[in-house]
């Protein structure tokens, strides 16, 4: 008997742990016992746009119900593939669960895609498996790290590479809102590192100031009720709070000095409120969505997967050295406790140095 845990799409913090059957492992087939995953602010934004972009869509579940997408690795317990044997970890998208069935297509020394019809309409992105054996971005000992940073790391990563790719659109400095969110960690390192030239200035609430300081991946941190300290400097802004009126004040405080406003995170534009926030007549440049699975797509096809993969494995190995060891990691066992976990992340009541990994 497999067990996955059910979210109640209407009222996510409704939650339980459901048993299921597993049926008969389908020809081309492949079992997978799910070892460990993590549970980030990331897997809740999955949950509250998950009938809108399709997140829902990657794990079945019955009429009303969901089962909320992780990152994590996972061990071939039974196989009809003839690639596949019992006893290889892979890392990728799973289900907030402890078995998962994948139909691997496309099938390299590096890794496969999981052919699942029903999974076909989404990104290709998050339908792609690693196979650790010949992965150049695992670290046996930073298993926690890419689980819990893995995922937002990259988005960070493509946003670098955008930002570089467009001559940071003029300007010479970037202002980053969440500053202490894995996301903005991780494009303030690849930054560091690739875009030295540019100025990093995190924004964060006042009680984080600190922790955003110690990081030392920003050149500067302001709190919140300093924005209009900023001054008017050539910027860009990327924007991972999704707060309306954070947004209108930093594009009347910049006015036509910045030079592009990047919204970042699965949020509707108009969940942000009329002219997101601060009337229509927002001053600069319009606020455009970052949807990091197309820029992902379209990164693979200009450099090819293996290339692609070694860039995006160098600087991962350069941000565990920057920020690795900025949180610390603790681990629970079974999806209990992934169920507590995900309840409390609803409710804000998790500390973001702090890094919550589930081993079912």
């Amino acid at each position: 008997m497999a067990h996955a845990v059910h979210v109640d799409k209407n009222d996510l913090s409704s939650a339980e742990i459901a048993d299921i059957e597993e049926p008969v492992l389908a020809d081309g087939a492949v079992r997978l016992a799910i070892e460990s995953f993590s549970v980030t602010a990331n897997n809740v934004t999955y949950a509250v746009v998950g009938d809108g972009f399709g997140y829902w869509n990657f794990f079945p579940a019955p009429d009303g119900k969901g089962i909320v997408p992780m990152w994590g690795h996972a061990k071939v317990v039974e196989s009809n593939h003839p690639e596949f044997a019992a006893g290889e970890r892979v890392y990728g998208y799973l289900p907030m669960a402890d078995t998962l069935d994948v139909s691997p297509g496309k099938v390299t020394k590096g890794g496969f895609v999981d052919m699942a019809e029903h999974r076909q309409p989404m990104s290709p992105i998050y339908n792609q498996y690693s196979r650790l054996a010949a992965d150049p971005e695992h670290d046996p000992a930073r298993e926690g790290e890419r689980m819990i940073f893995g995922p937002l790391f990259k988005t960070g990563f493509l946003i670098e590479y955008f930002m570089r790719s467009n001559h940071w659109f003029g300007a010479g400095q970037v202002i980053l809102t969440s500053a202490s969110s894995k996301t903005a960690m991780g494009l303030a390192s690849v930054a560091k590192r690739n875009s030295p030239q540019v100025k990093r200035i995190g924004l964060t609430s006042s009680g984080n100031v600190q922790f955003v300081n110690d990081s030392g991946l920003y050149d500067e941190v302001l709190s919140y009720d300093e924005v209009s300290s900023l001054g008017h400097d050539a910027s860009v802004t990327v924007d991972f709070a999704g707060n309306a009126k954070l947004l209108g004040q930093l594009h009347h405080q910049l006015g036509d000095d910045l030079k592009y406003s990047c919204l970042v995170g699965a949020t509707h534009i108009e969940e942000r409120g009329a002219g997101l926030g601060a009337g229509a007549d927002l001053p600069g440049p319009t606020p455009t969505l970052f949807f990091a699975p197309d820029h992902a797509v379209a990164l693979f096809k200009e450099h090819g997967p293996e290339k692609a993969g070694a860039m995006v494995a160098e600087s991962w190995h350069g941000f565990l050295e920057d920020a690795g060891g900025s949180i610390e990691i603790e681990r629970h066992s079974g999806l209990e406790e992934a169920r507590n976990v995900f309840v409390q992340m609803l409710g804000g009541k998790i500390d973001p140095a702090k890094g919550i990994v589930i081993e079912p």
